[in-house]
């Protein structure tokens, strides 16, 4: 009897520890990492310095990680070059989502400019942390500025846009419109360019609703959604935009 119950012991240990050695082989570690390498470790040259070159500024609607809405500013600078995308390191660190974006405004704005790309270096500069401007929102504007230096064109200062761009040109959905709208009217611009269909939001306010149960009551708390104007909200001028060539009839200047 007493050898039956030592067997017994040792199935179980065997069957418990090739379950325990099953699971470790089956097991899939994953690794995410946020933030990635620059798309090209450059040393940066001033505008003013390279011969043949061309630049273009716009400022770019952003949240921080404290919810608030701001503006920053992108410089694109063209120079003759072998179709280099670059970005000034010392003052920026791109996410991967942000690198897509660049390689896709460039796509687009190949397209829209008929120019052979790969005769042309393209240095992009943001001034502020690049936390503040992660996401596809800066797509959109990240093209217009890139498309204004090939063209040597002027951007009208006094608009922001917020949107993705996609390969095709149209402008994608973003989030955080109201925020970046009441950036763009403290920081005093005229006109703030969103994607269609983000002109109004939704918001949430809370309301306790109680109701008797017996000799006591179960109170409840809901979120109620309330449609709201960003412009009126924001006491901004807000216009839709569609694609990439309605928002250069808005920013670009011969």
């Amino acid at each position: 009897m007493k050898k039956i119950k030592i067997l017994t012991v040792l199935i179980f240990l065997f069957f418990v520890l090739g379950f325990l050695f099953g699971v470790q082989f089956n097991k899939t570690t994953v690794t995410v990492y946020n933030e990635t390498k620059p798309i090209q470790k450059i040393v940066y040259t001033p505008f003013d310095s390279v011969a043949n070159s061309s630049f273009s500024t716009i400022a770019i609607p952003a949240v921080d990680q404290e919810g608030e809405g701001l503006t920053t500013i992108l410089t694109v600078q063209v120079v003759p070059g072998s179709g280099r995308v670059l970005a000034n390191i010392d003052r920026l660190l791109f996410w991967t989502d942000t690198q897509n974006s660049i390689r896709t405004s460039r796509s687009v704005a190949a397209e829209v400019t008929g120019l052979n790309l790969s005769e042309y270096d393209i240095i992009y500069t943001i001034e502020t942390n690049a936390t503040s401007v992660e996401g596809p929102s800066a797509g959109t504007a990240l093209t217009i500025a890139t498309i204004a230096a090939l063209q040597g064109k002027e951007i009208d200062t006094s608009i922001l846009i917020t949107g993705a761009i996609n390969h095709d040109g149209t402008i994608g959905p973003v989030g955080e419109i109201l925020q970046k709208a009441i950036a763009a009217k403290e920081a005093g611009y005229r006109l703030f360019l969103v994607p269609l269909m983000h002109s109004e939001q939704i918001t949430y306010h809370t309301e306790k609703f109680c109701e008797p149960v017996g000799p006591s009551q179960i109170c409840t708390t809901e979120r109620i959604p309330d449609k709201i104007s960003v412009e009126e909200e924001a006491g901004i001028r807000v216009e839709e935009v569609q694609d990439i060539h309605e928002a250069l009839e808005y920013f670009l200047t011969d």
